[in-house]
């Protein structure tokens, strides 16, 4: 049960002593079971925060001794207290490093329980269908295979410290501003090939817990769909934890919802406790329905709670220097170096003036002010890094955007130039708005909670919480290319000084067209974290050989993406998004998916394919043939030459990154599982394995001029 191999009880005795424990509680005790109790106004008194200070906890049946569910949100980290503050996922997508991954996970299991909570909220892996969406920074990428493998880490490193690690937003949920109201339509193929398979295999992994999405998926609510929470989750997969809804707003209707198998509503009582115990009592909901969702909480609970610690967890593990220290290896493995022109980069350790030009390079800046708002203790900016970097030994100007004039004077004189452009909270990130086609309303439902628990919500500030919870900030994104004020810094000063790099700072993908010939170098630095500007020296002055690479694809032009609206009631989503979409269209990207430079050379050997059972075993020898130490991500896509039924042209389903020393080979061994070939059919309603030749792509990216092809016959 939950992949906890380690827990004391068998399945039976874990089922035996749940039902036990039903069969004692009252009627009311487990509805009571079922619901947060969030107090907004409280946090905020006591702490000046009123999202998730301290943990948000269920009721429990303190009468059984049947603990409370204490959530603490993420994923940059704990959003409790003063925790480790990491780069965002789209970042740590960009690592393809699952054990690094797997290290944060094991962090914030640390740092969760130390804070006194027993969830982690934070496993977000819906898929990046458009770069416009304003929670890309939350999520690994625009790949269904490269989510699972990362999901899957965080999800078995948390849970490594019996935390209840939670997969969310289940499901399609991909556009921000109209997160509330949007329906989402989509066939059962799409769904099953492309949004839903990275949420299996984080299921399959272990995790507990499953929150669903506030959107529609085929006219019902995520929440209130049988078809996502029942048929699928449970009935297809197997899955033996509870779900909770997306916060405030998942729940719309009582009866529908825990018929669909909505188990806990979060973080308050909108629509259960009172009113699911007046539906049970006027006979309209079942109590059985009722005892099957406390059953799944229960076991849960006794899983986690009859497993051996790993170890004690005080105060003292939260930021303390090994985790800081974890938070800028991550930054530094997360950065993508995506144009070096003559090789600019690294610049020379012996500079003596260097110049960081634009707003961003002297203001903490690690992601969104919404619910994975992770509040560090410090936060280091690339202007402060790069002092600490230098000491005394250089001396390090600043100018932004105001200073067009004071910076190209600065920007002929000094050995280098540091530009430092892109996103911050205002751009992109979790937006709170209204339904335009509906009564419902946030903060009247807010109102509804506090009256359910009893209390009576007369400090309620709404636009005070708006600002605080980051409604009145962020949403999808407007502009996919950088501000006309950072355009022109660039334009100004970028072609003044031949060792010049522009450092992007953003959760997700930014144009380059408009500006990318005015500059030699481009780094994808990211919301790098608490440490993230301590890790930019090493990578620019070469102490550090950057590895990242692009977890989604930058194209040419806007057009060459898939329609995208925040304001449509309705939209269709189909087999074709990211690469798969330019791939079908015929569009060359500007940067492809995978894509990344190194400072060293890589020399790819020929591939070979080898068949054993229900694998393909792709194998390839990868030399360093530079004169830097550096990491490789050697990549693995796979076609089909002639289908019976519309396919992707390739797939993403194998990737291993490799760390080599100067003139250093091995060997790269891959393996494809045959299952990861099969397609949907919609008219047998099952997966397809289809025989025939099979085109397996190997290399440093999705881009066809990085890979060799080789072909095999698999039925």
């Amino acid at each position: 049960m939950f992949r906890k191999n380690s827990c004391t009880l068998s399945r039976e005795q874990v089922e035996e002593k749940a039902q036990a424990l039903l069969e004692q509680m009252t009627l009311k005790e487990k509805v009571w079971m079922l619901n947060g109790n969030w107090d907004p106004i409280d946090n905020f008194q006591k702490y000046q925060n009123m999202y998730n200070p301290v943990p948000i906890e269920t009721n429990g049946c303190p009468r059984l001794g049947v603990s409370s569910i204490g959530f603490s949100d993420g994923p940059r980290g704990v959003v409790m207290g003063h925790s480790t503050c990491f780069p965002v996922s789209m970042a740590r997508g960009a690592s393809f490093e699952p054990d690094l991954e797997k290290r944060i996970g094991d962090v914030i299991g640390k740092e969760t329980r130390a804070q006194g909570a027993n969830f982690f909220g934070g496993v977000c892996i819906n898929l990046l269908r458009h770069p416009a969406w304003g929670r890309s920074q939350e999520t690994y990428g625009e790949d269904p295979f490269l989510l699972g493998e990362m999901g899957k880490a965080l999800t078995q490193g948390v849970q490594e410290h019996n935390v209840i690690a939670c997969v969310k937003h289940y499901a399609v949920n991909n556009i921000e501003n109209s997160r509330f109201w949007v329906n989402v339509k989509a066939d059962e193929r799409t769904m099953r090939e492309v949004y839903l398979p990275h949420f299996k295999k984080t299921i399959d992994a272990g995790a507990a817990s499953v929150m669903g999405a506030y959107n529609l998926f085929n006219d019902d609510h995520c929440c209130e769909s049988h078809t996502l929470l029942t048929d699928i989750l449970r009935g297809d997969w197997g899955f033996e934890g509870f779900t909770i809804s997306d916060f405030v707003a998942g729940v719309r209707d009582t009866r529908k919802a825990i018929e669909a198998g909505l188990d806990i509503e979060m973080p308050m009582p909108i629509h259960y406790q009172r009113n699911l115990l007046k539906a049970v009592e006027e006979g309209r909901v079942s109590e059985e329905a009722v005892n099957t969702a406390v059953l799944r909480v229960l076991r849960t609970l006794v899983v986690f709670e009859n497993t051996p610690e790993k170890t004690t967890y005080s105060m003292d593990l939260v930021a303390c220097k090994e985790h800081t220290e974890l938070a800028r290896e991550v930054a530094e493995k997360s950065m993508v170096l995506i144009k070096n022109a003559n090789g600019i980069l690294p610049f020379p350790k012996t500079v003596r003036r260097v110049l960081v030009a634009g707003e961003l390079g002297n203001r903490a800046n690690t992601g969104d002010a919404g619910s994975s708002n992770t509040d560090a203790p410090y936060v280091v900016t690339p202007l402060e890094g790069l002092r600490n970097y230098f000491g005394a030994n250089a001396e390090v100007l600043f100018y932004d955007e105001r200073e067009l004039d004071k910076a190209a004077d600065e920007a002929a004189t000094v050995d280098c130039v540091i530009i430092v452009v892109g996103n911050d909270k205002h751009d992109e990130g979790e937006f709170i708005s209204s339904d335009p086609n509906d009564d419902f309303s946030f903060m009247d439902a807010l109102v509804k909670g506090y009256e359910n628990m009893g209390k009576v919500p007369t400090d309620l500030n709404m636009d005070a919480f708006a600002a605080d919870d980051g409604g009145s900030l962020g949403g999808d994104r407007e502009n996919l290319s950088l501000k006309p004020a950072q355009i022109e810094l660039i334009r100004r000063i970028g072609s003044i000084n031949p060792n010049t790099v522009v450092v992007l700072i953003s959760g997700g993908m930014i144009m380059t067209k408009e500006w990318e010939e005015m500059v030699p170098a481009i780094l994808y630095g990211w919301y790098s974290g608490m440490e993230g500007g301590n890790a930019l020296p090493p990578i620019l002055f070469g102490d550090v050989n950057p590895s990242g690479k692009l977890p989604f694809t930058i194209p040419q032009d806007q057009s060459h993406l898939p329609y995208f609206s925040n304001t449509d009631a309705e939209i269709t989503y189909d087999l074709y998004h990211g690469y798969s979409y330019l791939d079908k269209k015929g569009y060359t990207p500007a940067y492809p998916f995978g894509f990344g430079l190194s400072y060293t050379l890589w020399q790819y050997g020929e591939p070979q394919l080898t068949r054993h059972n229900d694998r393909v075993i792709v194998t390839v020898d990868l030399k360093n043939a530079g004169d830097r130490a550096g990491a490789e991500v050697v990549q693995v896509y796979v076609g089909i030459k002639e289908s019976a039924v519309d396919r992707q042209k390739k797939l993403l389903k194998g990737f291993e990154k490799v760390c080599l020393e100067p003139g250093q080979s091995t060997s790269v061994s891959i393996s494809v599982d045959l299952d990861e070939l099969r397609y949907f059919s919609n008219e047998q309603r099952k997966w397809v394995f289809e025989p025939g030749t099979y085109l397996f792509y190997i290399g440093s990216s999705s881009d066809e001029a990085a890979l060799q092809v080789k072909e095999v016959e698999l039925v």
